[in-house]
């Protein structure tokens, strides 16, 4: 149970840095900050009570409430000069009432017509893990490969890939996408300083707990 929110309020800090150092607008970063920590959060209940059929109305407004973070994380992290794709701006609306199958499903119909756009298939692998029950999932790594492979310059295929890990739980896998990240990061990359901390403090986090060092 500890350690579960220690990855929490490590995965707080990682975002309020990413948000506020590669954003450089303090409040919509301390807006992006907001919406990642209640995806943490509701993440984290989620997967701390995953057999509560006795309260639906709650599950549906924890399912809601991650997909209103994940849709408002990833777009505090694009400055469109044009609108959206139709079939994003549906699709989003899918994940904020936390149908990510339908969500999912969308995505892939409108990136068969727009293979190239990144920001997509960063939804794509948001909404599978959302549908995965915060599980990281073959298809969704797949999909922020993808989103990678468009502009490896680009910070958020590997940084929400890590974070779906750290949600899941996972946090070997974590700390390797994010040293990963950091590794090929520019010295002067705006987000590098925060997330080199927050790969330290899943160092020590390791560290201190034996059943994950064989991972």
């Amino acid at each position: 149970m500890i350690s579960g929110w220690l990855a929490v309020l490590a995965l707080a800090g990682a975002a309020f840095a990413l948000a506020v150092l590669l954003l450089k607008l303090p409040r919509d970063g301390m807006t992006l900050f907001a919406a990642v920590l209640v995806f943490g959060l509701t993440g984290y209940a989620w997967q701390g009570s995953p057999g509560q059929p006795s309260a639906p109305k709650v599950a549906a407004s924890a399912a809601g409430g991650q997909g209103e973070a994940m849709v408002t994380g990833r777009s505090a992290l694009f400055s469109r000069t044009l609108p959206p794709p139709d079939y994003l701006v549906t699709s989003d609306a899918f994940a904020r009432r936390g149908q990510f199958a339908d969500a999912a499903a969308l995505l892939q119909k409108g990136l068969k017509d727009n293979p190239r756009d990144l920001e997509s298939w960063l939804a794509l692998g948001l909404a599978l893990v959302g549908h995965a029950d915060g599980f990281v999932t073959p298809a969704a790594v797949q999909a922020f490969g993808r989103a990678r492979a468009i502009d490896p310059a680009h910070p958020g295929a590997e940084y929400f890939l890590g974070f779906a890990y750290l949600q899941s739980g996972e946090i070997v896998a974590a700390r390797n996408v994010w040293a990963g990240l950091v590794e090929r990061s520019p010295a002067d990359a705006p987000w590098r300083e925060g997330l080199e901390a927050e790969v330290a403090r899943l160092d020590d986090m390791i560290a201190r707990a034996p059943m994950l060092q064989g991972q």
